[in-house]
């Protein structure tokens, strides 16, 4: 879908860690800021297999604390 937009760089499905299955939501980096502006335009809000698609531009991540504290 995405590379109808423009040449997609890097595809990364996110899974669950302990069964496998898809977390429902992956990242998509594309060789071309406009070309991913584009795609996210076009794609938000589209039907893929009966399900409407929300595409975001990627924020960038703040420094989370590790909520679980191992081996104390």
């Amino acid at each position: 879908m995405f590379e109808k937009h423009g040449p997609v760089q890097r595809f990364k499905m996110m899974t669950d860690r302990w069964t496998g299955l898809s977390r429902g939501f992956g990242f998509i980096q594309m060789t071309n800021d406009a070309e991913a502006d584009k795609a996210v335009a076009a794609l938000n809000g589209s039907d893929l297999n009966g399900k409407a698609l929300k595409v975001n531009p990627a924020r960038l991540q703040l420094h989370r604390r590790n909520r679980a504290k191992r081996g104390s």
